[in-house]
C-alpha cells in the first residue's frame, strides 16, 4: 500500500503545472479567502496547480483560468450580469471571453478560451460566484433602467 501511495504522489508531482501570469495586485490579502474557497472542479474539469500566486486553472488543457488582483473595472457599457449576488463584466475577445468581477476590490478575472468551450459560462459563473463573493462588494452594476431613473440636475 505504501508503494502505491508513493507512486500516486510521484504521478501527481509529475502533472504539468499551468503557467499563468499573476495579476498586478495578486499579493493583496483580500484574495486569500477567495482562493481557499475555489471548487475542486468546474463541470468535469478538475482544478490544476498553477505557478503564480492568486491564480487557478481548471481542465486539461486549461478551459478556465482565474486571476485575483486584476485592475478594478470602472464605469463601463460592457454587458454586466449578476450571478448569485456577484456582478461580472463580460468582454468578448478574439480567443477568449473575459469575465471580471465588478464592484469588488481586488477584482477577479476569469478567462474562458473559445476553442475549449466545453464548459458553459453559466456553469463557470455559478461555480465561482460563491468564492468570488468572499471579496466584499462596494458597488453594483447599474442597468439601463436604473440610469433612466437617476435624478437630473436642474
Amino acid at each position: 500500500m505504501t508503494a502505491s501511495l508513493v507512486a500516486a504522489a510521484c504521478l501527481a508531482a509529475c502533472a504539468p503545472v499551468v503557467d499563468v501570469a499573476p495579476a498586478g495586485d495578486a499579493a493583496n490579502p483580500a484574495c486569500a479567502p477567495m482562493m481557499v474557497a475555489l471548487p475542486d472542479a468546474i463541470g468535469d474539469a478538475p482544478l490544476r496547480k498553477t505557478n503564480s500566486q492568486a491564480t487557478a486553472a481548471w481542465g486539461d488543457p486549461s478551459q478556465v483560468i482565474l486571476r485575483c488582483g486584476v485592475n478594478v473595472p470602472g464605469p463601463t457599457t460592457d454587458r454586466c450580469v449578476s450571478v448569485n449576488g456577484v456582478d461580472w463584466v463580460i468582454k468578448e475577445g478574439d480567443a477568449a471571453w473575459t469575465l471580471t468581477t465588478f464592484g469588488r476590490e481586488p477584482a477577479t478575472e476569469i478567462l474562458l478560451t473559445k476553442d475549449q468551450e466545453t464548459i458553459s459560462s453559466a456553469t463557470v459563473l455559478a461555480d465561482l460566484s460563491a468564492a468570488a463573493a468572499k471579496v466584499p462588494a462596494s458597488r453594483n452594476c447599474v442597468g439601463q433602467e436604473e440610469l433612466q431613473n437617476l435624478p437630473t440636475s436642474q
